[in-house]
């Protein structure tokens, strides 16, 4: 197992190189000025050269590069163009916020998708089997920010249950403040679960093992949380840390929605303002956390599935 992370470790450090590499290339090539941007365009030519050289940004594109991979090494991640503040400072406030929406959209897509694989496998052909592959139909049709927009009118406007929008300063009021969010992120990824955790379950069902449980007169519970759901679980997990990126993404979009003060608002107000240190920091704190996501789905893997360790 020791030698399987390192394997796994050390193939993660040019993913996350080249995600910093593509997006720092991406936003410095991108048409636009930042310092005229932030000055207006009444400015004067003098006072835009002024701030493009106390930001480094008069400075040729290959020297900039450097510069951003050795200060990200030493940890320095910059100060923030339009915020005039430090990156890892706005991190701190930011990062957790998404993390905490995407562990609980997450968390939702499980308990949203378990149970419905479970009756969908069980019963194939009834109602039940018609009825989930409808959800995952309709569901798996409709945007983020449409289904977003439905969930506010329904149960934050109309039904009053949880805050249509917003943030609260107090943990319990946040994590009330993101069940709507992370549902609308959730029923995002919540259909390829359901299907990937059917498939696996029903192949399962037609193992010799279960077979084997049935003979020795073992009940349909026992069978399904033994056998099943542990064997079919594999394939859910992966497909639940493959879909790690669609949470990232769909945190970007579902912040916007709600109002929500994350990485996502402060991603969309860096690229429109062209504030380098921001989109850069912003793109390598998700790389990190896909890649790091990534590492623990494979971990699990192999915890599941002892094969895996030896490939």
């Amino acid at each position: 197992m020791a030698r399987y992370l390192g394997r796994r470790i050390l193939l993660l450090i040019p993913v996350i190189l080249g995600v910093i590499t593509v997006a720092f290339f991406m936003m410095h090539l991108t048409p636009g000025d930042p310092a005229r941007v932030f000055l207006g365009p009444k400015a004067t030519q003098s006072a835009v050269d002024l701030l493009r050289h106390k930001w480094g940004l008069d400075q040729s594109i290959g020297q900039q590069y450097l510069s951003f991979v050795g200060e990200t090494v030493t940890g320095n991640l910059g100060d923030s163009l339009y915020f005039s503040s430090p990156v890892t400072a706005l991190l701190a406030i930011r990062l957790p916020v998404t993390l905490m929406l995407m562990l609980m959209g997450a968390v939702f897509a499980v308990i949203i998708s378990v149970p419905l694989a479970i009756l969908s496998a069980t019963d194939t052909k009834g109602f039940v089997a018609t009825a989930v592959r409808t959800f995952n139909a309709l569901v798996q049709g409709m945007p983020t920010f449409f289904i977003g927009a439905i969930l506010i009118l329904m149960l934050g406007v109309r039904a009053r249950i949880f805050p249509a929008g917003g943030y609260s300063t107090n943990f319990g009021g946040q994590l009330i403040a993101l069940v709507l969010p992370a549902i609308t992120i959730a029923l995002g990824i919540a259909p390829l679960l359901v299907r990937s955790l059917n498939n696996s379950m029903k192949d399962t069902f037609g193992s010799e093992f279960v077979a084997f449980g049935r003979a020795k007169g073992l009940s349909r519970g026992r069978i399904m949380a033994a056998y099943v759901l542990r064997n079919g679980s594999v394939s859910g997990i992966s497909i639940l840390g493959i879909q790690v990126g669609a949470l990232a993404g769909g945190a970007l979009v579902v912040e916007q929605v709600f109002a929500l003060p994350g990485m996502g608002s402060m991603l969309m107000t860096g690229i429109l303002n062209r504030d380098y240190p921001v989109v850069q920091a912003c793109t390598l704190a998700f790389a990190v956390l896909v890649v790091l996501v990534y590492l623990a789905t494979d971990l699990v893997y192999a915890v599941l599935d002892p094969r895996v360790r030896l490939a």
